[in-house]
């Protein structure tokens, strides 16, 4: 004989609203009541209180993240126009401090919001961006993926995607790699959390940024100890933060020497004052004009830079084009050829029929 023993009934909680008690200054209170009999008294202002708190705590991370990436995607477009500056005087190597920040600021980039990896035990182990872009970027047409996968000096993941940098830049396809990458929506979304640089509507500036550094003869040495490291590598925001003072400023700047010029000690004369005020401006001047034509210079080569990279990538893509139209004629082609030879041996076949019949 078994023993049957009911479970206990669950409990039920019944929110009511009891009659305002005339003594109590704090007016009518929300009791939250269970079967057991116990009560609890909720304030009616906590409950707004907490949705407030909470509501104001989302809108901060917001735009946090907002700021982060916006931050991140500026300091990438200046390293890259320095880059393209230093270029013109100098060959980038390892060693160029251009090249150090550009990589730690796209390292930071691609490990942005980045997701650990959850292993069976619930525990979630930290992740490099090597794992992100060994799946997004494996449909990429001969791709190196494979030969970095299969050095000897290279082992740690966070070394492999420093690699990638390095031989994708070498190769000149970068931007292609973080094209590619963007457009696989699905595993971007697998990687990285919300509120990430690469799921951010910004993220396709990214290439269009990447796309000068093609435009740059990169030469790196992958047999050192440098790609090693356990931590991201610091952003230094220095060389992005210089004050440039403006035309307007410069002028101001000149009538306060002309005005204290005039001013001078009773010992300078009136024709030296004036003298040194006409070579201080003509200087000045020089000075500006000279800082506005290079700038003007440095503008126009990275015009020039990128227009001829545009070029080649449009040149590249009309000729791929043109080669599948040709692979498309071709199969047009054979498909009408083997269908009128499959109508005639019918029409063949149904002469036959008919002289049987």
């Amino acid at each position: 004989m078994v023993l049957f023993i009911p479970p206990p009934p669950p409990l039920e909680q019944h929110l009511f609203l009891p009659p305002p008690d005339r003594d109590d200054p704090r007016g009518p209170a929300l009791v939250l009541r269970e079967q057991s009999g116990s009560a609890h008294r909720v304030e009616p202002g906590m409950a707004s209180l907490s949705v407030g708190q909470h509501l104001s705590h989302k809108r901060g991370s917001g735009r946090s993240a907002a700021v982060e990436r916006r931050n991140l995607l500026t300091v990438c477009r200046f390293s890259v126009k320095t880059l393209l500056d230093r270029s013109c005087f100098e060959t980038i190597d390892d060693s160029s401090p251009e090249f150090v920040n550009f990589v730690s600021i796209l390292e930071h980039i691609l490990s942005h919001r980045l997701k650990g990896h959850t292993t069976w035990f619930g525990y979630e182990s930290p992740r490099s961006f090597w794992d992100y872009i060994k799946a997004a970027c494996s449909k990429v047409p001969h791709n190196c993926i494979r030969s970095i996968e299969s050095m000897e000096n290279v082992r740690s993941s966070r070394a492999k995607g420093r690699a990638w940098i390095r031989v994708a830049l070498m190769e000149k396809r970068l931007s292609e790699y973080i094209s590619v990458a963007l457009k696989d929506f699905k595993t971007t979304r697998r990687f990285y959390e919300d509120g990430a640089v690469i799921l951010g509507e910004e993220a396709g500036t990214l290439a269009d940024t990447l796309i000068g550094l093609n435009t740059i003869d990169f030469s790196f040495c992958l047999k050192g100890d440098g790609l090693d490291g356990s931590c991201l590598a610091v952003i230094d925001y220095t060389p992005y933060l210089k004050f440039t003072q403006s035309a307007d400023s410069i002028s101001s700047d000149e009538e306060e020497m002309r005005t204290l010029g005039s001013s001078g000690s009773e010992s300078s004369t009136p024709d030296k004052t004036a003298t040194a005020a006409s070579i201080f401006t003509e200087q000045s001047n020089l000075v500006s004009k000279c800082k506005r034509f290079e700038q003007k210079y440095r503008v126009a080569l990275e015009q020039k830079g990128y227009l001829e990279e545009l070029v080649r990538l449009r040149e590249a893509q009309l000729s791929e084009a043109v080669s599948h139209n040709k692979a498309l004629q071709q199969t047009l082609a054979d498909t009408h050829l083997s269908h009128t030879l499959e109508k005639q041996q019918l029409e063949f076949i149904i002469l036959e029929l008919q002289n049987q019949l």
